[in-house]
């Protein structure tokens, strides 16, 4: 057990990203590690640990995964997550929405800097300096001008 907890966090921090990984397989494969007797003994022992690092992987998979077998297995699991502690879910989910938040401020406040900054420097934004696109008609017109 003492050896487990040592590797435990950059274990599981390896594993949520794994979760997540786009090749299904890999994503499968990791999904069944759930199936282990062993394993998921010590993922109940050390649940206030594990939890919170594998939670946003899985809430993210329950999103916006794109094999149905996956998503299936994300579901499973965070369901027996929520059997086996179900006030450990919900701080985990609390937690998740108070980041996302900040996350989003941040995202808010450095949009909002830049404008400052291109306003007080008279900097018209990239999307501002491209030269207006030629209407397909225009192009046949001048390209049968041409012939």
């Amino acid at each position: 057990m003492a050896e487990f907890q040592k590797i435990m966090v950059p274990l599981f921090q390896h594993i949520a990203c794994c979760i997540n990984n786009s090749h299904y397989q890999v994503a499968e494969r990791t999904h069944s590690l759930w199936n282990n007797e062993h394993i998921f003994n010590l993922i109940m022992h050390n649940r206030q640990l594990i939890f919170p690092l594998i939670f946003p992987a899985l809430k993210q998979n329950s999103q916006n995964y794109w094999n149905q077998a996956v998503l299936n297995l994300t579901q499973n699991i965070r369901k027996m997550f929520c059997e086996m502690d179900e006030e450990l879910v919900l701080a985990c989910q609390h937690k998740l929405e108070e980041e996302n938040s900040q996350l989003s401020e941040v995202v808010q406040k450095r949009k909002l800097t830049w404008e400052r900054l291109e306003t007080t420097t008279g900097f018209k934004p990239v999307a501002a300096n491209i030269i207006p696109s030629v209407k397909p008609a225009a192009c046949v017109k001048w390209w049968l001008a041409t012939k």
